[in-house]
């Protein structure tokens, strides 16, 4: 995947995430905490260079992570 396909994937998802908070006054805090965790996690994502697909998919996955824990 190229370098800007990912930035504009992880932007995407960072906007998401962003409105999920913003209009969801009725989160308890360890999911307001999971969410800024995980946007937290994709900015640092977003400004690091030379990731291999390998390391992009682990990043990738300790997000999902997030998400999915809040979820559930």
């Amino acid at each position: 995947m190229s370098r800007l396909k990912r930035l504009q994937n992880i932007d995407g998802l960072i906007e998401t995430l962003q409105i999920v908070l913003k209009s969801q006054c009725s989160l308890s805090e360890s999911d307001v905490n999971l969410l800024n965790d995980a946007v937290a996690k994709l900015n640092r994502l977003r400004t690091k260079k030379g990731l291999t697909d390998k390391h992009y998919q682990m990043e990738i996955a300790d997000i999902v992570e997030l998400i999915t824990k809040f979820l559930i």
